[in-house]
């Protein structure tokens, strides 16, 4: 499989330049700048320089992203009572920023820099095309881990999903001043809400509107968010949990902050999702019935733009249509073999499956306390594996990690597990946060898997890692390119069961399997709703069949690569790549090869493009050929 040389993705990131061209002849002359002052100066400190001013602009524009990195004040300017804006001019203004950043970062390779200073110009200059989106399609906005997307309000994520919980989760209340911040960020919210309804309705003027069969878990969402009394509301109940522990606080000053606090809600943010929500309703009746992005202005050439960033790749779509398919052959014969050996050999692949997720052996209780343990398991799993990761680690993230619960108000339009990481400072861990909606969604055979995924050795080994390099820069430490990450989490599953994880376990293996040929699926229903011009339904029934899995994870899928064209491409790309890359070192290398080492490769230079992780590969193979 090829991936694109730098050449080819200089050229690709190129087009995502600013369309106005007064802002490109401003972002060029800023470029030349830079260089003719670099003359003057080192090349290390030129590269610091720019870097450097690049993520402070970054930062300004992300205040709420500084928060859940728990940012020092002091270094990246007050911004505890600030949140992003969102409206359109909001957008391109971030835009215009990261586009003159993507410049001045290209001239810096023209300098005589070494391996790691051409490595961190070239990873950071990705990063700021990677933010300034797709200049040719200005509908969406533009998210500090998912990049550009099309659609601001839908029922999976977007500024009136994120916030909040940024709010809830991640908004420290530890003194008087953090009180006031964050109820100078409740009043901030309600201006969010108005700057995502205009925005959302400047798009609809230009023809993007969420596709018809997303409205109702949007519109569910909207309406859940405003359904408690406003002083029951979560916003205001974590506030009040939070306050308790700021000792400077009288209990009056304190009940006068929640009272504040209910009051925002109840007058400013709930009336501005109530125009939302009739925005939306109204919006409903003109939405498109269908869902793929090449139906939206400009559609095809934002996939392929989604194709390069999100899937790394510069395949075509057809190409990566055709790969899905040949992988979910191959894995789905290795998963009738394991049902044949275990009784299981009438139907499908995906109906043996489905009979197997019906068993009560495999399903926990439907209550709080099947819930718990659930959850305990998976913490006892972390333990384990923990256990067992140095047998083919040496680095090992001294961050904990912690499994949550998906909050029951968002859970119906979320994935079935996700990880956040911790903070910087290493202050809060990182997150493993599962969706307990449907617990015939959560079958046993498939929890191991989901684990080694989202926890140990996935997710967290290489996001908690990506933080501790202090020396690439707070860009690079919060890098999201997709392919490296969640290629890394499903080339994880791999590496849990080449360790034994799964010995004596033939149906937590079929849960593997089934994972995997789940992130092949992808390959095919992505491509396949955005390029091949795939219905709905037609998604739903391949999807279905290729899995196995319960219905209700297959809709809550379909409609989540409905919201997010080509995020799902990531997985199975990243892995393919991660996989060929440790065969080519394995057989090059024979007895010399090290896996300890080669993971480190992977993981200790943080996540970059899968072309800059290839050279790495090479250049090492080659040293440890003369060594």
């Amino acid at each position: 499989m090829k991936k694109a040389s730098l050449v080819s993705l200089a050229v690709l990131f190129a087009l995502a330049g600013c369309s106005s061209e007064s802002t490109q002849t401003s972002s060029a002359s800023s470029a030349a700048k830079t260089a003719a002052e670099v003359t003057s100066t080192s090349s290390s400190e030129a590269v610091n320089e720019v870097v450097e001013q690049y993520t402070q602009t970054f930062i300004t524009h992300q205040p709420a992203l500084a928060t859940s990195l728990k940012l020092s004040p002091e270094q990246y300017g007050e911004y505890a009572s600030r949140l992003p804006n969102y409206s359109l001019a909001g957008m391109q203004a971030l835009q215009i920023d990261m586009n003159k950043a993507a410049e001045q970062l290209k001239q810096l390779q023209t300098l005589p820099l070494n391996e790691d200073e051409m490595l961190h110009v070239k990873v950071n200059e990705v990063l700021a095309r990677y933010y300034a989106g797709h200049s040719q399609f200005s509908a969406g906005y533009i998210d500090t881990w998912g990049g550009h997307l099309p659609y601001i309000i839908n029922q999976l994520s977007g500024p009136l999903v994120d916030i909040p919980n940024i709010l809830k989760d991640q908004h420290g209340v530890e003194s008087e001043q953090d009180a006031k911040d964050y109820l100078a960020r409740l009043e901030a919210f309600a201006n969010v809400t108005e700057q995502v309804r205009s925005k959302a309705a400047v798009d609809a003027k230009k023809g993007v509107i969420l596709p018809k069969p997303l409205f109702a878990n949007t519109l569910g969402y909207l309406n859940n968010f405003t359904a408690p009394d406003a002083a029951a509301h979560p916003l205001v109940a974590s506030f009040a949990q939070k306050l308790e522990s700021v000792g400077e606080l009288s209990q009056e000053t304190k009940q006068s902050m929640v009272e504040e606090a209910t009051a925002i809600i109840k007058n400013k943010i709930y009336p501005a999702f109530a125009k939302v929500s009739t925005d939306m309703q109204a919006l409903e009746s003109k939405a498109p019935d269908k869902v793929g992005i090449w139906a939206q202005p400009n559609g095809e050439a934002y996939y392929q733009h989604a194709i390069t960033y999100l899937a790394d790749s510069d395949m075509t779509a057809e190409q990566i249509h055709n790969i899905g398919l040949q992988e979910v052959e191959r894995i789905t014969k290795r998963m009738d073999e394991i049902l044949k050996a275990n009784g299981y050999s009438e139907g499908s692949v995906g109906e043996r499956m489905q009979q197997l997720n019906e068993e009560e052996r495999f399903l926990y209780e439907d209550s709080d306390e099947g819930r718990e343990k659930l959850l305990t398991f998976l913490r006892g799993e972390i333990e384990t594996i923990n256990k067992r990761a140095p047998e083919l680690f040496s680095t090992l993230p001294p961050q904990k990690v912690e499994v949550k619960r998906i909050p029951k108000a968002v859970e119906a339009g979320a994935p079935g597990g996700y990880y956040n990481g911790p903070s910087l400072d290493g202050s809060r861990p990182g997150i493993f946060a599962i969706n307990l909606k449907d617990m015939k969604a959560v079958p046993s055979f498939a929890m191991k898997t989901l684990t080694y995924h989202e926890a140990v050795p996935g997710h967290h080994f290489q996001i908690a890692l990506n933080m501790l390099q202090t020396d690439i820069g707070l860009m690079r430490q919060n890098a999201s390119f997709n392919g490296y990450i969640e290629g890394w989490a499903l080339y994880s599953e791999l590496v849990a069961y080449e360790m034994g994880m799964y010995e004596n376990d033939p149906f937590g293996d079929l849960g593997r399997l089934q994972a995997e040929v789940y992130r092949a699926a992808r390959l095919v229903v992505d491509t396949g709703l955005h390029h091949k011009k795939w219905t709905r339904q037609q998604a739903i029934e391949y999807f279905a069949e290729a899995t196995g899995t319960a219905m209700s994870d297959v809709t809550a899928a379909i409609d989540r690569y409905i919201a997010w064209p080509g995020q799902a491409l990531g997985y199975k790309l990243g892995m393919l790549k991660l996989v060929e890359l440790r065969s080519m070192a394995k057989e090059a290398l024979g007895d010399k090869f090290d896996v300890k080492a080669f993971h480190d490769l992977i993981l200790l230079k943080g996540a970059r493009p899968l072309a800059l992780v290839e050279e790495d590969v090479k250049r090492w193979i080659k040293k440890q050929k003369q060594a």
